[in-house]
């Protein structure tokens, strides 16, 4: 399978099934008003009253903050082997379909029927652990996931020119061609060599 002329199908239901993918241009209407309704939200929550410096500050916590969570998602629960058939199949929808099809466009992206809930969720709880202050650290949670997710995107479909982006490109392929239990972060490549995960070019775990 290319993943371009063949997509799997994951639900019976067609509505659904359509509610699984996602083309790049509808993730980034979708978040080139997001990001900024977040922010003006933020703002409007009393996170003025935060400060410049320390808004900045927690949105770039929010970014670190956000290269772990994308580490540990893929790590512990997308490449999750559960010992129940019901479970097998919840991982299989959330990412092992993208393994079985890694090139399909339409998957390469996260839907919002997943990034919307899961992102209100991680509000609500960074709002009542750190008040109006949270959804500063909030936005910056969201525009690394945004970021993370195109790269995603650009690994498969992209030829990824420049030194650093072919860097990115060769560290997730070799999570897809070379071994699946490894090389987890795309946007947080530190995050494998500190836990020792990190796949060499031709040998195992390095």
């Amino acid at each position: 399978m290319n993943g371009r002329s063949s997509r799997i199908k994951l639900f019976e239901n067609r509505w659904l099934e359509r509610l699984t993918v996602i083309p790049a241009y509808g993730f980034m209407g979708l978040w080139a008003v997001g990001l900024p309704a977040i922010a003006w939200t933020a703002w409007r929550m009393g996170g003025s009253s935060t400060g410049t410096v320390a808004a900045a500050g927690l949105c770039l916590a929010g970014v670190v903050l956000w290269t772990l969570t994308e580490y540990a998602l893929h790590r512990f629960v997308f490449h999750w082997q559960p010992g129940s058939v019901l479970m097998e199949q919840f991982v299989f929808v959330m990412h092992g379909n993208h393994h079985a099809v890694p090139n399909d466009p339409l998957r390469n992206l996260m839907p919002p029927i997943v990034s919307v809930p899961v992102g209100a969720l991680v509000w609500a709880g960074m709002a009542t652990v750190l008040g109006p202050s949270g959804s500063w650290l909030f936005l910056g949670w969201m525009t690394g996931y945004v970021g993370y997710d195109l790269v995603h995107y650009a690994c498969h479909q992209w030829p990824m020119k420049g030194r650093f982006a072919r860097m990115l490109k060769a560290h997730h392929m070799r999570h897809h061609h070379l071994h699946e239990e490894g090389n987890y972060a795309i946007t947080g490549m530190m995050w494998d060599r500190l836990f020792r995960t990190r796949l060499g070019s031709k040998r195992g775990l390095a």
